[in-house]
């Protein structure tokens, strides 16, 4: 996995357990992604470097306003593009696990064609009533 796209993985992951409520620790992202806590300590060694993320004296995990901004990016692509996969006929575990490779290596400019795509075609579907 690229550098890039390990921090972008943790950050994400960092956001989702976040927004289920609680504290987020390193064995709950180590849980969450079947890593190593060693993996997860040098990773948020890196994140801390980098501003991304800080740890508070009780191994509290937040995201910075760099970091936060980085993980909603990713979770805002993973969602539209699982929908967009499901919506033309995917399985939702199937569909999941592409978008979570997706994410990463899909540049802005085609992530933002295919959001406006989705919005205007799937969506207006998906709102019309039953004929």
């Amino acid at each position: 996995m690229k550098s890039k796209e390990s921090s972008e993985m943790y950050l994400e992951t960092i956001l989702m357990l976040g927004n289920e409520g609680g504290a987020v620790r390193a064995v709950d992202i180590a849980n969450k992604l079947d890593y190593t806590k060693a993996s997860v300590s040098v990773a948020m060694r890196n994140l801390r470097e980098k501003g991304h993320a800080a740890v508070s004296d009780d191994g509290h995990i937040t995201l910075t306003p760099s970091g936060r901004a980085i993980a909603e990016t990713i979770y805002e692509r993973h969602r539209i593009l699982c929908e967009c996969l499901v919506a033309l006929g995917v399985s939702e575990a199937t569909a999941a696990e592409d978008a979570c490779r997706i994410e990463h290596v899909i540049s802005s400019e085609s992530f933002e064609s295919i959001s406006r795509h989705y919005a205007l075609r799937f969506r207006a579907q998906s709102s019309q009533p039953p004929q």
